[in-house]
Order: structure tokens, then sequence, then C-alpha cells
């Protein structure tokens, strides 16, 4: 029996299917072992190590822990099970470096024994490609395994280093990461640009004139007695002033004046200009192209985009996802030459197979682009049934880039008229284009072609103008006068974001949809629209790495990372020697080490000064969220507020009006103690308030958040009411004859019974019964990480009427009361355990 081990079940089925009997394909679900994720992964023998918390021996040149999970250890045994029937071991896994590293994990782990081992690498799970790689095996590339170790440990070393400080400087459960952080700081640089920039308005006008044939045509001002009419691009962003020379600023005034102007003037054609253009197609698609092209024309996240294609190469549809090349193999030309010739003629298909040179220097993610798999292509509308409707979609994206890739170029005709008064004084131009044969546009089944670049040539109209020729005297039937305002630099969507990464030669396209995942999980960033918008947490992590990381952030430094990583996996470099180098230093730059040691000022870290510093105005970034504050005054920023939209003027608004000192207007008066109430967003959120309270008697009003999933514009009256009448008292419960009180606590709704508490949804809590609440507390509770509700073991002992009890727990008995838990020593006798020793416990505990 041969045994070939892959990394997905579903790649696992589809190999299984082609290899048939005397194969037994199975699956490693991905690696079988890492460096811990958590203390309690950490070996017994290296938890009093230094190093053990990093999961690296940074003592030892760098040597990684690795364990096997507790949830791979099944799968091992199977995979150990399975070996011992084998006469041959194939290691199949994905042929880049991740793949690469898998196989070697699985050698380690595994130490097949007397059996032949043989590594398989193919780019497609073809019946061809697969036949291939078994005829052509070779031995697992240490290359590629210490590349990706590489850069598996530092990017250990760099999260488990620098994370820390973000918790205790700025808010728990942050993160830094590698090219995460590189990542970050583009966006928020360009939000920066945003929020610096000031709007310029200026005016055009458009003419709308007849030929001598009364055929009509737009054109419009470009000049005026000499003068540039000044666009969007002749305003400084920072200054919103006119930075082009010998260039007009059109104010509608002066646009109004000069269209009067023009009902006297005469015009004529001064010249035509026609010439024939190309538009040549773009290569096929590699990871981040493919990327772009998902989140712009089907709007697809990086991540799903992935997702989908991973789907559709394990069912062996297109060729490996995960690449940097763009070159097409001989049998793949061949084959998209012979679709492009049957569907859409001869005439459309080049002399010569177009060739494609990728321009990274080591494309070592896979040796082809992605492209439908095997020689001959299947068309989309063959295999609509076997697809979802997303996976149809990105397969249909795939399989026209692909043709277009090697169909003929589109041939158009530009045309640019200029136009002049009789007078000289100004002059128009309209400009026009015809496609004379659309050539690669005709994968596309439309005069557009799908473009990695949104602004790209091919995405404008076709505008088609009438013959004239110069000399010819034309009429102006009308005017128009349009105003703008020059716009903001617009921020990166997903598309955008990766292809500035990958130009600036940061990450690895591979990297890229995780990279945006996190950064999305971790709330730096949000989505508005398509748009990648960062919060101002985002602001306050940037603003301490640059401050103290400096080169960590930095794009150079981080792009040279990345050629450094490549030349390892060539093995033109020295792992060992390049991770001393960035964790302990180098004479161009300090390692980690030394960086870590930074006395950094949480207050100047979370601070941002709104607009400047002379404002008296700050951003605060605290634990619990964003706030402004102006001396005394402070006011929560609204949940999903753009950054740029805060200016000086809505930031004295929020302060004036949302302030937590501020008084709202009251919604009406509570019907029992006829106190007003209040619906108010404070420094913690959301909250009703019933009463004015008094300063000076230090009487405070009752005040109650508004529980999450309640929206405050939401709360009526009536809603209002009831979430300050909390906490509500509902009966007796009969198990312990203890009261039942329904509340809103810091951790959101509950119900309490004595020590029996239970965890509400904010639709439950307002118009909860007393029979409802009985049987939610009669009900196991859920255990601590959200899994299935388990019955609690009886308690060992009981004091003061079951307030106090003494249960068992995963790391042994302890003595509760209902709010802290104590661990009970082993000193302690539990038969003999006195009311007395379990307080004493509880006392020291808090």
């Amino acid at each position: 029996m041969k045994l070939v081990i892959v990394e997905s079940p579903a790649k696992a089925k589809t190999i299984g299917k082609i290899l048939g009997s005397g194969f037994v394909v199975e699956s490693s679900i991905g690696h079988i072992r890492d460096l811990p994720k958590t203390a309690a992964d950490i070996p017994a023998k290296y938890k009093t190590e230094k190093w053990s918390r990093l999961g690296v021996n940074v003592e030892k040149d760098f040597e990684p822990l690795y364990i096997v999970s507790t949830e791979k250890k099944k799968q091992v045994k199977k995979l150990q099970e399975l070996l011992k029937k084998a006469d041959e071991l194939y290691l199949a896994t994905d042929e880049d470096r991740e793949g690469e590293a898998i196989s070697w994990h699985l050698l380690e782990v595994l130490k097949p024994k007397n059996i032949p081992v043989k590594r398989l690498a193919f780019h497609e799970i073809t019946k061809e490609a697969i036949a291939h790689a078994l005829a052509h095996p070779r031995e697992v590339d240490m290359n590629l395994v210490s590349a990706q170790e590489t850069r598996r440990v530092l990017d250990r070393l760099y999260g488990y280093e620098v994370s820390p400080i973000l918790w205790r400087k700025i808010a728990p459960k942050l993160s830094a990461g590698r090219v995460q952080s590189v990542a970050l700081r583009i966006i928020v640089e360009r939000e920066r640009a945003r929020m610096s920039f000031k709007a310029a308005a200026y005016h055009s006008i458009t003419g709308k004139f007849t030929t001598e044939a009364k055929e009509d045509f737009d054109a419009v001002l470009k000049t005026y007695e000499g003068q540039k009419i000044a666009i969007g691009k002749d305003f400084d962003p920072d200054t919103g002033l006119l930075s082009a020379k010998n260039t007009i600023q059109l104010s509608l005034e002066k646009a109004e004046q000069l269209a009067e102007d023009f009902k006297s003037m005469s015009f004529k054609v001064d010249s035509v200009d026609k010439k024939p253009t190309k538009s040549s197609p773009y290569a096929p698609f590699i990871t981040s192209t493919l990327q772009q092209e998902a989140n712009s024309k089907l709007g697809f996240s990086s991540k799903e985009a992935m997702q989908v294609a991973q789907k559709l190469y394990e069912n062996g549809l297109i060729t490996y996802m995960r690449t940097d090349s763009i070159s097409l193999s001989e049998e793949a030309i061949k084959a998209a030459r012979e679709l492009i010739k049957d569907e859409f003629g001869a005439n459309y298909l080049p002399d010569k197979p177009r060739v494609f040179k990728s321009k990274v220097k080591n494309a070592q993610e896979a040796h082809e682009a992605i492209r439908p798999a095997g020689n001959k292509f299947k068309t989309p509308k063959s295999i609509s049934g076997q697809l979802t409707e997303e996976e149809f979609k990105l397969y249909d994206l795939i399989y026209k880039r692909t043709l277009a890739s090697q169909m003929k170029d589109a041939i158009l005709q530009q045309t640019v008229v200029k136009i002049s008064s009789a007078c000289k004084k100004a002059a128009f131009q309209a400009n026009g284009k015809v496609v004379e044969f659309d050539g690669y546009m005709r994968a596309y089944s439309t005069n557009v072609e799908v473009s990695d670049d949104e602004e790209a040539e091919g995405n404008s109209k076709d505008v088609i103008l009438p013959f004239m020729e110069a000399g010819e005297a034309l009429g102006l039937k009308s005017t128009t006068i349009k105003g703008h305002e020059t716009k903001p630099p617009a921020r990166y969507t997903e598309a955008s974001l990766v292809k500035e990464l990958e130009a600036r030669g940061i990450g690895r396209p591979s990297t890229y949809a995780s990279i945006i995942d996190t950064i999305l999980r971790r709330n730096y960033v949000f989505r508005s629209g398509k748009a990648l918008v960062p919060t101002f947490v985002a602001f306050a992590v940037v603003k301490l790495l640059e401050l103290h990381f400096t080169n960590l952030v930095d794009m150079q430094f981080t792009a040279n990372m990345e050629e450094d990583l490549d030349a390892i996996s060539r093995g033109e470099e020295d792992s060992v020697k390049y991770l001393k180098q960035f964790y302990f230093g180098a004479k161009d730059h300090p390692g980690i080490t030394e960086l870590i040691k930074a006395e950094i000022d949480p207050k100047e870290i979370c601070t941002i000064p709104l607009e400047s510093a002379d404002s008296g105005i700050a951003i605060r970034i605290g634990r619990y969220g964003p706030y402004l504050e102006r001396g005394d005054e402070k006011a929560s920023l609204p949940d999903g507020l753009e950054p740029d939209k805060l200016n000086l003027v809505y930031a004295d608004e929020l302060l004036k009006t949302g302030s937590m000192a501020a008084v709202a207007e009251s919604i009406g008066n509570h019907p029992e103690t006829g106190e007003p109430i209040f619906v108010k967003v404070g420094r913690f959120g959301p909250y009703v308030q019933m009463g004015e309270g008094d300063t000076e008697k230090k009487i405070k009003p009752k005040m109650k958040s508004i529980p999450a999933g309640i929206e405050v514009e939401s709360v009526d009256f009536e809603t209002a009411v009831k979430i300050v009448n909390l906490p509500r008292k509902l009966g007796v419960f009969e198990d312990n004859q203890q009261p039942i009180m329904a509340d809103i606590g810091r951790f959101g709704p509950y119900i309490k019974a004595g020590v029996e508490t239970r965890s509400l949804t904010a639709d439950k809590i307002l118009d909860l019964t007393y029979e409802e609440a009985v049987e939610i507390l009669k009900s196991p509770k859920p255990n601590r990480r959200g899994g299935a509700a388990r019955t609690p073991a009886a308690p060992l002992k009981e004091f003061q009427d079951g307030k106090i009890k003494v249960l068992t727990g995963r790391y042994g008995p302890y003595v509760t009361d209902g709010k802290i838990n104590a661990s009970v020593p082993k000193s302690i006798d539990l038969e003999k355990m006195t009311e007395a020793e379990a307080i004493d416990l509880i006392e020291k505990k808090k």
C-alpha cells in the first residue's frame, strides 16, 4: 500500500479519485505541529526556561520549540497507524514554502523507517499533473523549509515581544506583526493625509458645439487668454491653494462671465489629430492580482477570494492559487489558443504566444500563474452546475483573464479636436475614442477590460466625434458650468492595499489575506463600503511603533527583510545569523531586545491633538474606547466615526452636547418618581439617566447602561423606563430561596439568585418573566469557553447556607462565594476544613 499525505480532506478526496486502488490518500489537516500557542502548551521541562514563553530558544541558535497540538494528536496517531501498513510514503503537500514545511514536519513526527519516502510537487490536481509528479519525485527542499521556519520564528519574536507593550501602554488584546504593522501604518498615513487635506472649489465650462453638417458634440474649455483652466491636480492638498503656474481658478462668477462672453464669439476647428493606439491584455493572475480583481469586480474580501480559490484548486479546477509567477506552461498556452480560435475566430489569435516575465526576483510560491487546470480548459458554462455562485464567479474571472492574456491587442482610434475662438482668447478640446478592433476585450464579452486599475483606459466609455476638418467653422449652441471640489486621496480598499504592499515589496501575496483579516478582527480598521478606515486605536498603535520601533514599521527596512528571507530560501544567507541581527541588533540598527526597554509614556501615545496642539482639543484613547478631551470636558466619540470627519467644529459640538457632564433634552418623566428621563452617550457608551442630581448636595442621578444589541436611536420612552428601573426583582428562586434579580452589569445583562447567575441577551432582560427566569436558572451553565452546557458537580462542602461552597475544578478543589474563587492548598484537609479557613482563603484572594 502506498500512503499519500496531503494537507486538506477536500484535496485528499480529489486526489484519491485520481489515484484509485493501491493508494491511500490521507490529510494532515494543515500543520500537525507548531510553536506553542499558550503557556499550557509548553511542556513542563521547558516552563522554567527564560525563553519558554516565546517558544523559541533564543539562547541556542533560535531553535524552535515545536509541539503537536492537542487537536492534532488524534490525526497524527491515525497517520502513524497507516504508515505501519505502507510500503511507500508520498508527501504531496502544496508546492510552496508552507507546503514544504508541512512535509518536513510530517517526516520529523512520523519518522518513517525502512520504506522509501518521496516528495511530490504539482501545481494542479489533474490526472496528468499527478502522473508527472509520481514519475519525477524529489526530496524535501531544506532551503524552502529553512526560509519558512525563519519567517515563523521572526514573526513569533516580533509579535510576542512587541504586542505586550501595546497591551500595557494602549489597551489589551492588541497585536503587532512584521507585515501587519506596516500595512496598518500605510492605512493610517493615508487617513492622516485626508485629515490634513484642504478642499478647493473650482469650476469648468463645457461647450456644446455644432458642425457645418449640423452634428453636435461637447468640448471642454482648456485655456483662456493663454492661461490653463485649473483642474483638481493643480491644487496643493495641504493648503487648498492653487499651486500650478499660469493657471486660472474659475469661480462661479468668472465662469458665468466667460460663458456670457462666448455667446458673441465665433469658433473654428484648429486641428483634428487622429492616431491609432493599442491596448494590451494583462498578464494571467497571480495571488495578489486575483485578490485585487476579486475585490474590485466581485466584491470579495481577500480572505473570501482565497477561500473560494482554495476550493476550486482542491476540486481540480484551477492551478495552485498561491503564486508569484505570471508565466503559463506550454500546455496552458496551447489550451488557451485552441479555445480562442474555436470561440472567437483565428483573427483574435496572435501569430506567436504571449510570454510574460515575472517582476519578482524569486517567484518561489509556484512555477505558474493561476489558470484553469488541465490541458483542456473547462468553460465556466460547462461546470456551472457543480459550482456555488461565488465559485462560478471566480472561475469565470480566472478563465477570461487567462484567455485574454493570449489574445491580440485591442486597436483603438483616439481623436483630439482642438477648437479656438476667432480672437484666440479661448481654446476648447474634445476627445474621442473608437474601438476599431476589440481584440482581447472580446474575452470579456464587452468592450471593457477587467482591469487591475479602476481608472484604467479600458474603463472609459467610447466617445464618437462627428467628422470635422481643420479650419471648419463651428457654432456654439450652449455652455454648461459645473462646480467641482478637490477630493482628498482615496482610502485604501483591500484591492489597492494589496497592490501597494506588493509594489513596495512588503510581505508575500499568500499572506495578504490573513493580514487584512487580522487588522479587521483586531478592530484596527473597519469597512466603509469597500474602503478600509483606521480606528483611533490604530492611530495610537502606529504612533507608538513610529516613535519607539521606527525600523519595524519602516517601509524599506521591511522590504529588505523580505529580500533577506528570499535569500535564505535560495540558500544564499544564513538564517541563524539573520535572526541574531534582528533580535540582538546589528551595527546599523538596534535589535528587539534593546527596543523593548524604551521608556514609553502611555499618555503621550494615547493622546492625538485634533488638527494642532493649539486647538486645545485632543483625542484620547482609553481602555474603553476613544473620547474627546478639552480641559475637564470629556465626550465619547460615536462608534464608526471616520477620523477625517472629526474637525474642530464637530468636536466642539460633541463636547457641548455629548459631554458626560452635559444635560440632554428629557424624553419624558418617570411614571412613578416624576423625575426626567434622559438618553445620553458617555465615555463608556450610551446610557439612560433618571433625574438631574444635585452637585452641591452630592446627589447623583441614577444611570443605567444601554446594553449592546439595543441601538441608541431605538430607545423610546417606554424602553428607557424599563432600563432605568433595573435591577428588577422577579420573585424567589425555589432551589435556594434567594430573590431573582434581573440587571445590567459590567459584562452585560444577567439574572441572579444568590450564587446562581446566568448571562442574557439584550432583548431578554427588559421583558423577562419569572417563569422564564426560573427555567434559565435551572439549566446548566455554559462552560467558560462557550461550549456545551455541563451539569455542575455537587459541592464538596457548603458554609453559610450555601453562600460559600467548596467545589472541584479543572485544577483541583477551590472555595467560592459566587464572585471570588480561591484554590484550596494541599496543606488543608478537605474533610476537616472549617468555615473560618474557607473565608480566610477568599479574603486572601481578594
